[in-house]
């Protein structure tokens, strides 16, 4: 017999992925341990194996519900926007931390670092080169995100998925090219609080780079599944609001730690 709610709210079915996620990010934390500490990665390994199949298990279920068995309401829908919020919200102060410290120590810099900034022996990055050009490109992808939103809300298939392309795509050349600048560096993150301002924060930003372009990456192929429509597209505008965040952040960094701190 079929049941009927006589409320708009998800009551969720039982699902062992917060079981498997909280041993896999048990497994990857006691991983690192032993990373760290005896060079051995085979538990990390592990760790990231589990917390990867639940994760892509996890929203898989997410995905089915809210596309094919009507389980996100409006109710629903409007909460989840909210734990987006909230979750970006938290990011933010993530990132605060971050800019915290390098101002900490810039402006009043120790004898240690021979009280000037960037330290003695710092040779930092030309703010002109690449960190300019991954400016440029995370600015041209937060038009063609928003390019894909407009073209969302208009049903236009086509346009969605060559602008959901084009993001992807310059999420990618981003990742590339900063890879390609820690290559070149001539300092790591053990030189001075320098070196772990600028690679704690430009390698965070990073990985958030790579987890909204495989954010967007999904939405590509949900898209390309029909599985969006003009009115119902929460998991698109989600990785849209994230993808912003993450531009935001850079333009900060940019200025902050590229320009400024140079």
């Amino acid at each position: 017999m079929k049941m009927h709610s006589n409320h708009p709210f998800h009551l969720v079915d039982y699902s062992p992925w917060p079981l498997t996620g909280s041993i896999g990010a048990m497994t990857l934390t006691s991983g690192m341990v032993m990373w760290f500490h005896k060079n051995d990665m085979s538990l990390y390994i592990l760790g990231v194996i589990i917390t990867l199949l639940t994760m892509i298990q996890w929203w898989r279920d997410i995905s089915r519900e809210g596309t094919y068995q009507g389980k996100h309401t409006l109710a629903v829908s409007n909460g989840l926007k909210w734990g987006m919020i909230l979750f970006i919200t938290s990011e933010v102060f993530f990132f605060i931390s971050f800019f915290w410290a390098f101002f900490h120590s810039s402006l009043s810099p120790t004898i240690e670092i021979g009280m000037m900034w960037p330290p003695a022996g710092i040779k930092t990055f030309n703010p002109m080169q690449i960190p300019l050009l991954n400016t440029m490109i995370l600015l041209c992808s937060g038009i063609t995100v928003t390019w894909a939103h407009h073209s969302i809300m208009e049903s236009n298939r086509d346009q969605t998925t060559q602008a959901l392309f084009f993001t992807v795509i310059l999420g990618l050349y981003f990742t590339a090219l900063q890879g390609y600048e820690y290559y070149e560096s001539s300092f790591t993150i053990s030189d001075s609080v320098y070196g772990s301002c600028f690679f704690m924060a430009t390698g965070f930003h990073g990985i958030h780079v790579i987890i909204g372009t495989l954010f967007l990456l999904v939405c590509l192929m949900r898209h390309l599944m029909s599985h969006f429509s003009s009115k119902h597209h929460l998991g698109f505008e989600a990785a849209a609001w994230y993808w912003h965040f993450v531009d935001v952040v850079w333009l900060f960094l940019y200025i902050s730690i590229y320009w400024w701190g140079s």
